[in-house]
């Protein structure tokens, strides 16, 4: 069985996502079982067309790839209820079925015993 790994992310900058979808990506080419969750704070990222208007910043991933290649590979991937209510988000608007909706105890629960945490 793999390690598992998390990653959060918890802003709406760029300076948030781009860190979130690399480790992210990393993990999954390092065969880590990878659990990413989005907080309220950054559930703009989840909807569609979010890391279209971001761009590919100079030198740097494009984050849609980043972003295809995490869902693709399997990666768990986690909106926190709360943002539904609180960002005022309508699930459909959601850019992949794949990224699922859940409360944080359940996500903790699939991510317990994580090797790695990381939070941006």
């Amino acid at each position: 069985m793999a390690e598992k790994m998390v990653v959060v992310c918890n802003g709406s900058e760029a300076k948030s996502i781009l860190p979130t979808l690399i480790f992210a990506s990393s993990g999954i080419a390092l065969d880590y079982e990878v659990h990413v969750f989005f907080c309220p704070a950054g559930a703009n990222w989840t909807l569609k067309g979010a890391l279209e208007e971001l761009g590919t910043p100079k030198g740097l991933p494009n984050p849609v790839e980043l972003m295809n290649t995490i869902l693709d590979q399997g990666a768990n991937v986690v909106l926190c209820e709360l943002a539904l209510e609180n960002q005022g988000i309508d699930p459909k608007d959601l850019r992949d079925e794949r990224i699922l909706v859940k409360k944080a105890p359940p996500f903790l629960m699939d991510a317990e015993g994580a090797a790695m945490t990381y939070v941006f």
